[in-house]
């Protein structure tokens, strides 16, 4: 497979995998939560690497973990003293976790490929470069196969309790009726966003991460309403603007994580004007018929002049 090909695999896949918990992310109004969390996971993949000293180690993806639930845990416990509101706990919880993330890496591992520029920003064409052999035969980048892992995870996750995400989404105090533990549900995502954000570090960074999460669902939520169409979209504006923005980056020689998030706000943008259209003109449709329907004749003589 050649380097191109495999890179460009690699946007999509990456961006597929933070699209699908993205979804009800959006849904549940918790975007700022997803750079919270994206944040928040530094210090967890810096402990993760001071105790195995491998870039490649599981405890990287396990600090990160525990870091992002502290930032939901954080998040809930400050929330319920009724004294803080709004996003104001995140806001207090996260710096501190990603300030103590900076201080770490400062300190100890300023040799060590992994600085703040590459957490903040990545580097989806670094990440390309070495590559999964089967036979002595280079068959794509070994960060792609953990990033196709990563999304039949959460494809599995999604599908085995899509029914229960979905009224908790929509209605949590008859989630709650029905006996469904809407906390430890919530949990659940949110230490999915916590992995997917930290196996997407290397393309994609703590900041161009939340673009990937975000972007798409909330450009599809546009476009429908009914949730399964949300998805389906969503996937679609995914893996179209991977693959736009990995190739407008390869043209211009641009950084392809920054030129894919450019190109979901693009998109954004476009759906949104196209979608604010059709509103206005079913607005003035229904202002139309109303009129007609209260004075026909008067109408009909505007019509005829």
């Amino acid at each position: 497979m050649s380097f191109v090909l495999g890179a460009s695999l690699l946007a999509v896949v990456t961006a597929l995998a933070c699209a699908v918990p993205g979804v009800f992310i959006v849904l549940r109004r918790n975007s700022m939560l997803v750079d919270a969390i994206s944040h928040a996971v530094f210090p967890g993949i810096v402990v993760g690497y001071l105790l195995s000293r491998d870039l490649d180690s599981p405890l990287l993806v396990a600090g990160a973990a525990l870091t992002g639930l502290l930032v939901v845990l954080g998040s809930e416990w400050l929330t319920s003293t009724g004294l803080i509101t709004g996003d104001a706990p995140q806001g207090l919880v996260f710096p501190a976790l990603f300030s103590i993330g900076v201080i770490l890496i400062t300190m100890n591992f300023s040799s060590v490929h992994l600085d703040t520029h590459t957490v903040l920003v990545g580097d989806l064409n670094l990440a390309s470069f070495e590559q999964f052999t089967v036979n002595g035969i280079p068959v794509g980048p070994s960060y792609l196969i953990l990033m196709l892992g990563v999304l039949v995870f959460n494809i599995a996750f999604t599908a085995a309790l899509y029914p229960r995400l979905t009224i908790a989404t929509f209605d949590p105090e008859f989630a709650r009726s029905l006996g469904i533990r809407t906390g430890i549900l919530n949990v659940g995502l949110m230490l999915l966003v916590a992995v997917t954000v930290t196996a997407a570090f290397n393309a994609a960074g703590a900041i161009l991460v939340v673009a990937l999460v975000i972007a798409p669902p909330a450009t599809a939520l546009l476009v429908t309403r009914r949730l399964p169409e949300m998805i389906a979209l969503t996937l679609g504006f995914a893996a179209f603007g991977a693959i736009a923005g990995f190739w407008i980056a390869y043209w211009l020689d641009a950084p392809t994580s920054a030129s894919m998030a450019v190109w979901y706000g693009v998109m954004f943008l476009v759906t949104l004007w196209i979608s604010g259209a059709r509103r206005r003109k079913a607005a003035r449709s229904e202002v139309a018929r109303a009129i007609h329907q209260r004075h026909p004749h008067r109408v009909g003589r505007a019509a005829a002049k």
